[in-house]
């Protein structure tokens, strides 16, 4: 009998939900532990705070880049095979680069993590549109991110209250611990795929057979616009999150570092709205829901520029709601918008845009924010969802999956 997907419900799909959820864990706490610390890093090591967020670029850098051959990789051995390889792989890492005594062997190493990393983003989606029933991808995918924001929020949250007694290195060192239980937790969990077999796609496959795949999705107008969906929000996104800390530690603010931390929680908001998003995507479509989260996120960018730490703590809360709304529809559009043969290609392209923008914005906006001040750095932020939402409107109101139809065919 034909697989047809994995029904919600059942004891597979629970698995395979719970399971993903623990590989974003194991993949995002690491990814993003430093930036609950990067005011005590710059201040350790003496360099501006622009620099020490390289701490996180390098790691979103090394990903980006391996999003792409890890992909590959994955049509070849399997996708279970190759995340769970790099999350371990990454855990070992992630416990070496608090030991670094230099800037630059730390960079190396958050490089290196992230290249490891990058196994899961890299077909974590394609992986779970194979396995699931078509009718419930765009809602499984949401819930997927989820699982990554609560990673995201817990490497920072115990990096930074961690930090705070015992420093960076301390903190890094317990996210880095809590990872690789997440990583056996996840390969216990996650089924054996059964919508994709190893190889079964390339058989007498050659060099020019893995160009082809990957430049099909670059030919479509709909795959690059979500591209730039993930290169733009991503990057404007992890650069409020880099620099908000500085911002709030300054006057008229002069927050504690603990209390900086806790507004990390905002992250939450992120794990409620990106189940929200893919539920409405299966209702009224993709597109709308895309639109509508994107202007979210850029209503709460607008509201960081009050001089009311309640006003700016709201402006958040909207801010990562519609950036992880706007991010669960989108990565889980790129897979389904495109052919069988491609899928795992589509989803790390969107991936390499989105951890592209991270590695470059998170960096180059800090020059804005050291440079000019914090309202040039927000006016940076809603122009570039501007861009995204203009490029989305001219490219994907009527690309595959953007009606309920689509979705739920």
């Amino acid at each position: 009998m034909t697989f047809t997907g994995h029904a919600p419900g059942s004891t597979p799909y629970r698995r395979l939900i719970v399971g993903l959820f623990f590989a974003g864990i194991a993949t995002f706490a690491q990814l993003y532990s430093p930036q609950a610390v990067l005011p005590q890093l710059s201040s350790d090591l003496g360099v501006a705070p622009a620099t020490a967020a390289l701490t996180v670029s390098a790691a979103t850098l090394g990903l980006a880049a391996a999003v792409i051959p890890w992909s590959l990789v994955a049509d070849r051995i399997g996708r279970v095979p190759v995340m769970g390889t790099g999350v371990l792989a990454a855990t070992v890492l992630g416990l070496l680069a608090p030991l670094s005594s230099a800037l630059e062997t730390l960079l190396l190493l958050r490089l290196l993590e992230g290249v490891a990393l990058g196994a899961v983003p890299a077909v974590a989606l394609a992986y779970l549109s194979e396995e699931v029933r078509a009718r419930s991808a765009a809602a499984a995918a949401g819930s997927y991110i989820a699982g990554t924001t609560v990673g995201g929020l817990l490497g920072r949250i115990l990096s930074g209250i961690v930090g705070e007694p015992a420093g960076w290195r301390g903190g890094m060192w317990t996210v880095a611990a809590v990872c690789a239980v997440a990583a056996v937790l996840f390969l216990v969990l996650a089924p054996r795929a059964q919508g994709f077999v190893p190889g079964r796609l390339r058989t007498g496959e050659d060099a020019s057979g893995v160009l082809i795949r990957l430049v099909t999705p670059l030919r479509s107008g709909a795959q690059l616009a979500l591209y730039a969906q993930g290169f733009l929000l991503m990057g404007s996104f992890v650069a409020v999150y880099n620099y908000l800390g500085f911002h709030l530690a300054a006057a008229p603010f002069a927050l504690p570092g603990w209390l900086v931390t806790l507004l990390f929680l905002a992250y939450l908001a992120g794990t409620l709205s990106s189940p929200w998003a893919g539920s409405l995507a299966s209702r009224f479509g993709r597109y709308p829901v895309l639109l509508g989260a994107t202007g979210v996120m850029a209503a709460g960018a607008l509201l960081l520029l009050a001089g009311v730490t309640a006003f700016v703590l709201i402006g958040l809360l909207l801010f990562t709601a519609g950036f992880f709304g706007a991010h669960a529809v989108a990565s889980g559009w790129a897979p389904v918008a495109t052919g069988p043969s491609t899928r795992a290609q589509a989803s790390s392209l969107y991936y390499f845009g989105y951890y592209a923008g991270s590695s470059l914005f998170g960096w180059a906006l800090g020059i804005v924010f050291g440079g000019v001040d914090w309202t040039w750095f927000v006016v940076s932020v809603v122009v570039m969802c501007a861009v995204a939402a203009v490029l989305a409107a001219g490219a994907l109101r009527g690309a595959s999956g953007a009606r309920p139809l689509d979705v739920v065919s």
